[in-house]
Parts: structure tokens; sequence; C-alpha cells
């Protein structure tokens, strides 16, 4: 057991931001127009300024297939993706920051196609988003698969909202005719109805179940689920099989957390989803293009290697009830148990002399792979591609309890450590919509507007000090505190000199709507524990740590230790990717 250590720390921090002005933007298209690096708007000013770039232009994909051909079929319905917007009306304060929202119409639409809802963002970021348009290709006037609203309700209204805005909101319900479903709201500046041929309603065996996503607006400067809120909108059904697909749109919920006359989304009902997917060719290009570059801590002691390095350096496969009798392991995992689930009969470890266990422990980053995932989200409208890398050694965990830092000995330690990124990409023209960033259990979207970018277009990853959770931003992060307390497990991040380029040693190792153009490595399918069951006694190393504490600081440490997954403490040994619920289902922010 290490020592505990307790650090006074002190930390100010001052920042100071130089903002050059900017023009309105009224209208924009992300993809047409290339404006210069345009700096974040200045607050006195209503809506969004800045419309957001790519570092560098987008490459021309390899061909084949329909990935990035403008349009994907629904079956009967044709939907195409618009990222041109005139702005309707806009909040300037309450809101994500206080920073307000703004609400937009689709213009700039392709012949033949009709508008399904508007589309709104906080004001908080550049603009970049999308809202996706109907076209009805069944040649069928008896039962088309889009028509026009026969009245509106009125959800909304900012009349008597006393903030600072642009004139008036109102927000619209399409009633739908008998048969058929809204999938989006109107948005107009004015208290007229709008005209009934505005937007189209979609019949109903090409619509699914929709849900609330991030918060967007509310009056407030903080969420208050008892009023008027506006949120991004997401399929209620997610995952690798799931037709459900947002128009790009947003929903509103009036009190009670309750959505108010409810929306639907789209559904594709094509059923193979292969078409609108990238080829091996689009992939590898996508790789190229994207590939994060992840950079470590200064003082990051475990680095991440290839699977195939950790197998031929020395580990171990066990067997339960043959502990004395290890198996060393074929490169690529070729021997290791197949299938089955995680039943506690089968782990690996380290090798068994010390010296080659405090050599592997520190993985080999010249060596390292970066292993891809890529799967349909979201009824083929996005492609996901998880970068998985392998690390084989989690560090121990520290604590931060007011102004004081604590090492937690060997809590947190564990063998074999798997973290991902994961890109979501538009299947209408390869464009990087947004980033998840897996921390611990769980994580954060970020979207692309919002990240930072190094060797064109490749998405900056911060990755934290022994945990290896991965984070947009360099800084400290308290892990599993009570909100807005000083408490927690600390995740550190920096940019040190020791970076991954996860494009470099790409593997793909999965792609399953390709069949067998890709043949999973056998080490995917091994499905049990990637390390040991750690041995050591988890209360007792935490009673040590609160020997050192007294009153309300050792309550509130108890507390919140107890609050914290035994997954994210290290107690049980992880599992490799496949047994992950976001393998096969979406990722859980």
């Amino acid at each position: 057991m290490h020592s505990l250590i307790c650090i006074i720390f002190f930390t100010f921090l001052t920042i100071s931001l130089l903002f050059n002005g900017a023009k309105m933007v009224e209208s924009s298209n992300r993809t047409l127009l290339h404006l210069e690096n345009v700096p974040q708007r200045r607050r006195e000013l209503v809506g969004i300024e800045t419309t957001f770039k790519f570092p560098s232009p987008l490459p021309n994909w390899p061909p084949g297939g329909g990935f990035a051909g403008g349009t994907i079929d629904f079956g009967g319905l044709l939907v195409s993706q618009v990222t041109t917007f005139n702005k309707i009306w806009s909040a300037n304060e309450g809101g994500p920051g206080n920073d307000g929202a703004t609400f937009y119409d689709a213009v700039s639409i392709p012949e033949g196609f009709s508008v399904l809802g508007c589309y709104s963002q906080s004001n908080n970021m550049p603009l970049f988003g999308h809202i996706l348009v109907g076209k009805d290709v069944t040649n069928n006037p008896s039962n088309p698969t889009l028509k026009s609203p026969i009245d509106y309700t009125l959800v909304w209204s900012s009349v008597s909202l006393n903030i600072k805005k642009d004139g008036d909101g109102y927000i619209w319900f399409p009633n739908p005719p008998d048969g058929y479903e809204a999938v989006g709201y109107v948005v107009t500046s004015s208290s007229e109805k709008p005209a009934l041929n505005r937007v189209r309603c979609v019949r109903s065996d090409l619509t699914d179940t929709l849900e609330s996503d991030e918060w967007v607006w509310g009056p407030s400067k903080s969420l208050n689920a008892s009023g008027f809120n506006v949120y991004s909108s997401r399929p209620t059904n997610r995952g690798v099989g799931a037709m459900g697909a947002s128009i790009g749109g947003f929903v509103v919920q009036n009190g009670n957390g309750g959505n108010t006359l409810l929306l639907s989304c789209l559904k594709n009902l094509k059923g193979s989803l292969v078409n609108s997917m990238p080829n091996l060719n689009q992939i590898e290009a996508l790789i190229q293009t994207y590939s994060p570059m992840v950079y470590f801590h200064p003082s990051e002691p475990y680095l991440p290697s290839s699977v195939d390095w950790f197998f031929q350096n020395g580990t171990l496969l066990y067997h339960k009830g043959d502990e004395s009798n290890p198996s060393p392991i074929d490169p690529n995992g070729s021997n290791l148990p197949q299938g089955g689930s995680n039943d506690d009969t089968y782990w690996l470890d380290l090798p068994k002399d010390d010296s080659s266990k405090q050599r592997v422990k520190k993985g080999d980053l010249q060596d390292a792979s970066a292993y891809f995932h890529v799967k349909p989200m979201y009824g083929g409208l996005f492609t996901d591609i998880a970068i998985w890398l392998f690390y084989p050694f989690n560090g121990a965990s520290r604590a931060k309890v007011e102004f004081i830092n604590i090492s937690l000995g060997k809590i947190g330690e564990h063998v074999g450590d798997w973290e991902h990124v994961t890109l979501r990409i538009s299947n209408f023209n390869g464009e990087l919509n947004r980033v998840f960033f897996a921390q611990h259990s769980w994580g954060t979207w970020v979207s692309a507007s919002s990240l930072e970018y190094a060797n064109g277009n490749k998405p900056v990853v911060y990755s934290s000090l022994n945990a290896h959770s991965s984070y947009p931003k360099p800084g400290l992060v308290l892990v599993g505190g009570p909100s807005g307390a000083n408490i927690g497990l600390r995740d550190d991040t920096a940019k040190g000199g020791q970076v991954m380029d996860t494009g470099v040693r790409a593997v793909v190792v999965s792609a399953e709507y390709l069949g067998s153009v890709v043949v999973e490595p056998p080490w995917l399918n091994y499905e049990r524990k990637w390390g040991p069951k750690i041995d050591y006694d988890l209360d007792k190393e935490i009673n040590k740590v609160e020997k050192i504490m007294i009153g309300k600081l050792k309550n509130a440490f108890d507390k919140f230790v107890k609050s914290i997954p035994r997954e994210v403490l290290g107690e049980e040994g992880p599992t490799g990717p496949k047994v992950k619920n976001s393998w096969a289902g979406d990722e859980m922010a």
C-alpha cells in the first residue's frame, strides 16, 4: 500500500479573451460558403453571428454506393439535408450560458422537396446544424408519404416574456391529417397562423417515437424542468438495428417534463442501411480525414499499446480452477475463448516476473494501434466510428476534497483498460457532426463546431492522467462528487509531449453491415475480463484515507466515494469493447 500523500493545492486562473466584431449572419451555408475564422460574437448582439467552418476543405470521397450522395431513400420518402438557414427569431438571454438561442427556417431547398420543420440552436456556439427535407417518391396520389397539416395549434409565444429578444417568436404545432404525424414545429415572428403549405406531415408508417436530448434554450439561466424549455431531439429507439431518424429539429416541453403536443421522428422502412453507409475505401478516407489526435498528460506513466504487443510481451490467460497453469496468448488472440459470457471463468493478467510486469504496465506508444468499429446510427442517417485504444494498465486514482489533494493508494488500479471516442458522420455528405468523449461509464457529446482541431480536420482528444478518460479540453474535472461541490476523483488533462495520431496505425476491426468484407480478430470476441479482479479491500483502503479527515470533510468524502461505481474504482476486471452497451447501441451521455 502506497503511503497517503496530502498536498495543499491552490489554483487561481485568469483568462482574458479579446473578441473582434462580426456581422450578424442571417443566411448561411456551411458547405458552400467559405468564411474566414470569425471570432465569437459579442454578448450585446442578438443571435448567432458566426458560421462554423472546418479548418480544411473536405476531400472528395472515393466513389461507390450511396454514401455522401446527398439523399437517402427511406422507402417511398426521399430525404435530403439542408444547412442553409434564414433567422426567424432569437432570444438574447436564457439557456446554456445565459446566451439565448436562435430559431431558423430552411432555405435553398432542393426542387421537389418539402420542409418538415424548423431548426434551433443555442447562441453559445457558431451556427452549425441541419434540417431534413422530404420528397414523396411513391407516385401514389391515393396514399402519399407527405401531406399538409389541416391546421396549427399555438404551443408557445414570447409575448409575455421579459427578456432581451429580437421581437417576438411563436412556435406552432402542425395538426396532421388522419394517418399522418407532425415531425417538426413551425416558428414565426408573427401571431398569424402559418400557411398550410409551409410544412408537411409524414405518413404514420414512416414515423417513430421521439424524445428530448440536449437542452437548447429556456427563459431561465439554468434548466427549470417545470417551465418552458427547448431541446434538441433524438429517436427513442436508438442503436445499430433501430430505424428511427430525427429531422434535426427540436422539441419543446412546457412544464412537468412532458412534451407539448408530441412530435414524431422519421423511420427508415428500407430495412437495409448498406446503401447509405460508407464502403471500405470510404471508411479509410474518413479515418485519414477525421482520426483524432490524442494528447497524454505530461506525467502519464501508463500509455497505450497494440493488443498484439500486449500478448507478445508475456500476458497470460488464466482459467478458474487451474490458476497455477496460466497459458501464453497467441499474437492475434486465436487461443482465447470465444463468445460465451463474462462468467469469471477466464481472465487475463500481466507477466509473473516483476521486471516484465512493470515494463508491460507502461505500454508502448510507438507500437500502439487504434481499433475502429463502424456502424449505422439513426436509421442510416449517420455513420458512427468508435475508436478504441487499449492501455495495459490503469493507474491509481486521486481525490480532491476542497483544497486538499489525496492519493488513494492502489484504489483505481487495474490491468487492461479499454477507452474510446466516437465520431458521428453525416451520410449525406461525409461531414463530421459531433464527437463522443467516453469518461468512465458515461461520456459527453460535443458538436464539431466546438472542438479543437490539429493537422487539418482531426479532433483533439485529451486523455486523463492514469484513468485515460477522454475530454475535449485540457484542465481538471472532478468525478463523482455532488454538483457544485469541490470534491471528487481527479481527472487531470493537459497537452504533454506525447501524442498519438489514431489514423497512423488504424485497424478496422468491425463493420458488421459490410458482411465478410471486414474480418474481426479473435481477441475482439473474447468477452471475459481483460484483467483480474482486484484483491485489495476497497473499504479498508478508503478507511485509511478517512482517518486523516475530520467533521464535514470526512462525511462529504465518505458519501461521495460510496456513490461511485466499483468499475470506476477498479475493483472488477474490465471487459472488452464488444461487451459494452455502446457496441450495438447509442452512446450513454
